[in-house]
């Protein structure tokens, strides 16, 4: 069965912070500690997120399994790609901050085919110790481009599909 993706709202709160608190919790069992650390994304990030229309969650029997940033056009970190190129210099949509609880499989993969097909052009990027998301982009087609900065200065791999 597939999700329904939906923009978040401020009334999922609440649940939205439970997944990314899962997500920290998985992300350090599997090896990488380091990404998101204990606190992130911070609460005023995720409602940022959503007032702006760029948080979606995916929901299945009305629950919510997956959460996602979503947003066309250029993003600053993927300004400067090093060790590689991107694909194309076409317009772009990005995804980040994805996670899935673990209830639906293939959840993830959902949310990162229904924002390629918004746009056609999609860049990720990941940290180098997230190798579950590294397998899971391969998996879905996109091809390792290099690596980039974001904003805090930390190194990671970015990735294109297009």
């Amino acid at each position: 069965m597939k999700n329904q993706f939906i923009q978040s709202n401020q009334l999922n709160m609440e649940k939205i912070l439970e997944k990314y608190k899962q997500a920290r919790d998985f992300m350090r069992v599997h090896g990488n500690p380091d990404q998101w650390g204990d606190s992130y994304p911070p609460r005023e990030l995720v409602e940022r997120d959503i007032q702006e229309g760029n948080l979606y969650v995916g929901e299945q029997d009305g629950e919510i399994v997956s959460v996602f940033f979503y947003q066309t056009g250029d993003d600053p970190t993927y300004g400067k790609i090093y060790g590689g190129q991107w694909l194309n210099c076409s317009p772009y949509g990005v995804v980040h901050r994805i996670v899935s609880d673990g209830t639906v499989k293939g959840a993830a993969s959902q949310c990162i085919q229904w924002a390629y097909e918004q746009c056609g052009n999609l860049k990720i990027d990941t940290h180098r110790d997230n190798l579950v998301m590294q397998k899971l982009l391969e998996k879905n087609g996109f091809t390792l481009c290099g690596n980039i900065f974001v904003e805090d200065g930390s190194e990671r791999i970015a990735y294109q599909k297009k």
